[in-house]
């Protein structure tokens, strides 16, 4: 899967990306369930050049480099703020190739 192929509110079967930017962590606490953690802004580019916001999420902020060359499997796609995002989420992972 490529950049161009994400749409909103759906599965990312696998994407592999260069992450070209990471922004600071910051926490949060979220209003429906109570959960608490920290989650992090970050640019991802495909080999096509094509970037996409990726949401790094607790323990993957650790792991993830700017430069690092990721893989996102099982994860979602949504549009928050009128841009379009990336994740792990809780079920899918995200590894360092």
């Amino acid at each position: 899967m490529m950049v161009k192929d994400v749409k909103d509110k759906s599965k990312i079967d696998e994407l592999v990306l260069t992450i070209v930017e990471k922004k600071e962590p910051r926490e949060f606490q979220s209003k429906w369930s109570g959960a608490s953690g920290r989650v992090c802004d970050a640019t991802g580019q495909d080999d096509n050049g094509d970037t996409i916001g990726v949401s790094l999420w607790n323990e993957d902020i650790e792991k993830v480099e700017v430069n690092a060359k990721v893989r996102i499997t099982n994860g979602w796609a949504s549009s928050y703020k009128s841009k379009m995002q990336v994740s792990a989420g809780k079920f899918g992972k995200l590894e360092v190739i």
